[in-house]
């Protein structure tokens, strides 16, 4: 009963992590502008995204647009595209490798051992995609955190951490947590079958007297 609540947490929380990651890899508000100095009243926002940015204006009109090319982002936002997609990738195949090991499920290959190996392989891809999400994120708040304290870059171009990076963070720690659920599952159902198996055979107690019967018959035999 404990194994199979371990087995649903580890499915939910890693559902929600990857839920999440989609929804980091396509918010544009990764950085926003910042509002320093003089800007007490501003009519517009400025959002930048991996794969588009957006300006609103006095919270009533919004107009996002998609970048002409790649090569006009900046180094860490170049990165960041690859690895959120393989983060997005990593995280759909461990969720569904969670999915077919789960004791309920029935479409995947028989044996309590098979559905360990699919467990042990998708708590290992969860830790996987949480790494590959967790480095971007770092890496682009690490950057806008530099600029914004650098005295040397304009007003203007300084931005703040968007609400995508937050929710990265919160995403990368759902899915470290579920792949340690499910490898800490692995770990502890291989430690109660090796106990197991280690365990000497074990002889009901009807059997000692049939035993002593049978050797006590085969003695008297030998002096006939």
């Amino acid at each position: 009963m404990a194994s199979s609540a371990l087995q649903l947490a580890g499915l939910i929380v890693g559902g929600i992590g990857a839920v999440g990651t989609f929804a980091v890899a396509g918010m544009p508000q990764w950085r926003v502008s910042a509002f320093i100095e003089n800007n007490i009243v501003v009519f517009e926002s400025i959002w930048e995204g991996l794969w588009m940015h957006c300006i609103r204006q006095a919270n009533i009109r919004m107009q996002c647009k998609v970048y002409d090319s790649p090569l006009a982002l900046s180094p860490d936002l170049q990165a960041s595209r690859g690895l959120m997609c393989a983060a997005a990738t990593l995280s759909f195949l461990a969720f569904t490798l969670a999915a077919a090991g789960m004791k309920c499920m029935r479409c995947a290959p028989s044996g309590e051992q098979a559905k360990g190996h699919l467990l042990l392989a998708a708590g290992l891809l969860f830790v996987l995609s949480g790494a590959a999400e967790l480095i971007p994120v770092c890496w682009v708040a690490n950057t806008i955190i530099r600029d914004f304290y650098d005295p040397v870059v304009n007003v203007v171009q300084k931005r703040e951490l968007g609400e995508a990076l937050y929710l990265g963070w919160g995403a990368a720690f759902c899915l470290t947590a579920a792949g340690a659920m499910f490898c800490c599952f692995c770990c502890c159902q291989e430690k109660t079958r090796s106990y197991s198996y280690s365990m000497p055979p074990h002889y009901p107690a009807y059997d000692q007297p049939c035993r002593e019967k049978a050797e006590s018959s085969y003695s008297k035999s030998q002096y006939v």
